[in-house]
């Protein structure tokens, strides 16, 4: 795992990633004070970059390479596959899990106490490295097989 470093810019508490290679990423977090500092732990309110490359991740799901569902039934054991999977998606791509700019987390018959499950499953996976970035967390009816119960997608810039 890359060592994590922030740089501390003067408004509205913005930041620009620097990672283990020691390049800074284009790419500034605004949490403004207007604006809840309640989920300012798990995401950023906004995310401004001026990268000219981009990755764009489909949603990944709880399959393995096989295509395998892992964690039938289980949220938790689902989301560690999808955060799992959408480490490979960014290893793929030689990507750092910081460099995630936006990430869209579709969850299926959404209730309130499946944020924390899934939120421990993305810490698990990612450890100190959680991108912190601008997220939306979407309570869907369903995905495209009936066993998903979680999809995450991703937006990813280059230094």
């Amino acid at each position: 795992m890359k060592e994590v470093y922030w740089k501390y810019l003067t408004t509205f508490q913005e930041k620009i990633y620097k990672y283990g290679n020691g390049a800074y990423l284009p790419m500034e977090i605004v949490n403004p004070k207007i604006l809840t500092d309640k989920v300012t732990s798990v995401i950023s309110h906004v995310v401004v970059t001026t990268a000219s490359k981009l990755a764009f991740i489909s949603g990944q799901v709880s399959v393995d390479e096989s295509g395998a569902l892992i964690g039938s039934g289980d949220y938790y054991a689902q989301a560690i596959q999808v955060f799992t999977n959408l480490k490979y998606a960014l290893e793929a791509v030689q990507a750092d899990p910081l460099c995630i700019a936006k990430m869209n987390i579709f969850v299926v018959n959404h209730s309130p106490d499946l944020i924390s499950i899934i939120f421990d499953a993305g810490f698990h996976v990612f450890g100190p490295n959680w991108p912190k970035t601008a997220s939306t967390y979407i309570g869907v009816q369903a995905l495209a097989d009936p066993e998903w119960l979680i999809e995450i997608d991703a937006i990813v810039i280059f230094p």
